[in-house]
């Protein structure tokens, strides 16, 4: 586990359960580890704070997709949500 993710599990924990908490802290790390080397804990709480949503899943949410619009390279978000593609979403190894 990276220092991010254990930092942001421990912030989680006020917000949700152990085992969420523990899932959107390796989401983040993921997602940093992918497209934003730089990230840092403090961006992803301060984020989460201003997350205009009730409840800590779809505020998690909007904070992935904030992170994800202020990089180019990141055109699709929702492997790092929390509920990943969703049971709705199209199947995202159809087509590739």
């Amino acid at each position: 586990m990276s220092d991010l993710s254990e930092t942001l599990a421990t912030a989680f924990a006020d917000e949700t359960d152990e085992a969420v908490a523990q899932e959107a802290a390796e989401n983040i790390a993921a997602f940093a580890e992918e497209y934003d080397e730089d990230l840092t804990s403090d961006r992803v709480t301060d984020l989460l704070a201003d997350a205009p949503y009730d409840g800590f899943d779809r505020q998690f949410n909007w904070v992935i997709g904030e992170l994800a619009a202020e990089n180019e390279d990141c055109t699709d978000s929702r492997p790092f949500r929390i509920d990943g593609f969703g049971e709705l979403a199209a199947d995202p190894d159809i087509g590739t």
